[in-house]
């Protein structure tokens, strides 16, 4: 597994008719790593459980084993897409925020759920980005074992090197279940994380706006 999975491929339609010149690249994102043996995770699983004292023997939990194998070669397999890119022909220089995007993934140290929501902005450059591809980008790095730090960071230095925008915010918030479950069973506490980059950390300006927008700064 690496940490920025992707390749690179120009598609025919990108191509100016009149010009025969190619368009920019269109970025393949895809996620690398060593290939799921559903089976064998299937056998994993039931042994899992037996050692845990929970017997697979009956009707409602004969499946199971097979069941949890799917799930989380689920969890760890994020979709492929392309990043797709526009020239900023008006250059808009204000800040562009998607907010509440979904995240699901699941702690490294536990391998129990982390959901959350994740905020992300970006002050455009030369280019804009598609808005879907900001919960793309965010399900990508999302899906496998994380620690919500790393993610965060991960999310936000990913688009600063891709997009090259003049700045980028990410802000995570989420609920981790190694906490709310178990050890300490802090029920109802969630994580805040964030990371800025560019202008959103350098001017005062720019982070105030993005961190109130995403409702951060509202936070006692």
């Amino acid at each position: 597994m690496t940490e920025h999975p992707a390749q690179t491929s120009v598609r025919p339609d990108l191509y100016d008719g009149e010009t025969a010149a190619p368009a920019r690249p269109v970025l393949r994102v895809v996620h690398e790593s060593d290939g799921i043996d559903l089976a064998a995770a299937e056998v994993a699983a039931g042994r899992f459980l037996d050692a845990l004292g929970i017997s697979t023997a009956s009707e409602s939990l004969r499946g199971t084993p097979g069941r949890m194998a799917r799930a989380y070669a689920e969890l760890f397999s994020p979709r492929p897409f392309d990043l797709t890119t526009f020239p900023n022909d008006e250059g808009y220089d204000e800040l562009v925020l998607a907010r509440r995007i979904p995240v699901r993934t699941v702690c490294e140290h536990h391998l129990l759920p982390v959901v959350g929501t994740a905020h992300v902005g970006y002050l455009p450059g030369a280019r804009i980005l598609g808005l879907s591809k900001l919960a793309r980008v965010v399900e990508h790095f999302a899906c496998r074992p994380q620690v919500q730090e790393r993610l965060t960071k991960q999310v936000a230095d990913w688009l600063q090197a891709h997009l090259e925008p003049k700045g980028v915010g990410v802000v995570i918030e989420a609920e981790h279940s190694c906490m709310t479950l178990r050890g300490v069973q802090a029920t109802g506490s969630d994580t805040l994380t964030s990371t800025l980059l560019g202008l959103l950390r350098s001017d005062a300006r720019s982070r105030g706006e993005f961190l109130a927008l995403t409702g951060v700064a509202c936070h006692p």
